[in-house]
């Protein structure tokens, strides 16, 4: 095949670890499902915990096609028997995430999942759309934004605090040069009396 001629590529499942299950009776249902495609059910994974490990031939390998120019919006889930499936993860899957050589692409969600997706063919594939908003630099981006913020509040208190300290060192001191002020006329009211110079005019 064609370098030039490929608008495809299968994308097989190598590893996944999952966290976290959301069941608490029942051993989890994990599948894999992409907008507009049927699921996959990952039958072998039950456990937290433990990484599964497959060989892209499984019946139900592969998990999806990628296009050249275009992400799916796909995600993990676990069924839930009461409410509605619970969410592992949901990213929009594109063909330029998988690196060269290997054409490896490893998707990880603290205290959720950590899964490694295989797709040779997609490092020779021309690079998907950068017009697709990317979950994880989002992530990245809001974590920026809120290191900011929280700098930008610790600096204006601490700036506040400072200048409130300094008015109120300012006020004491002022009080104190009043007092030392007063005293000093006092004592020369008292030196007069003693004089008695307070009645000569």
């Amino acid at each position: 095949m064609l370098t030039g001629l490929i608008s495809s590529a299968v994308v097989t499942l190598d590893s996944i670890e999952i966290f976290n299950t959301h069941e608490w009776i029942a051993k989890p249902t994990v599948y894999f499902v992409c907008k507009g495609e049927n699921g996959t059910v990952l039958p072998d994974v039950t456990e937290k915990g433990v990484v599964y490990s497959f060989k892209g031939e499984e019946s139900w390998q592969p998990l999806t096609e990628l296009e050249s120019k275009k992400c799916k919006r796909c995600g993990f889930y676990e069924k839930d028997t009461i409410k509605s499936d619970d969410v592992y993860d949901e990213w929009e899957f594109c063909a330029s995430d998988f690196k060269a050589p290997d054409g490896k692409y490893i998707l990880f969600k603290e205290k959720e999942l950590n899964v490694t997706f295989s797709c040779p063919e997609c490092t020779s594939l021309p690079a998907a759309s950068d017009t697709a908003p990317k979950k994880h630099d989002d992530g990245n981006r809001m974590h920026v934004a809120v290191v900011i913020l929280i700098s930008v509040l610790i600096s204006t208190v601490t700036i506040i605090a400072l200048v409130v300290a300094y008015k109120y060192w300012q006020r004491k001191k002022r009080q104190q040069d009043q007092a030392r002020f007063l005293k000093l006329f006092e004592e020369g009211d008292e030196i007069e009396d003693e004089l008695g110079l307070g009645t000569v005019i």
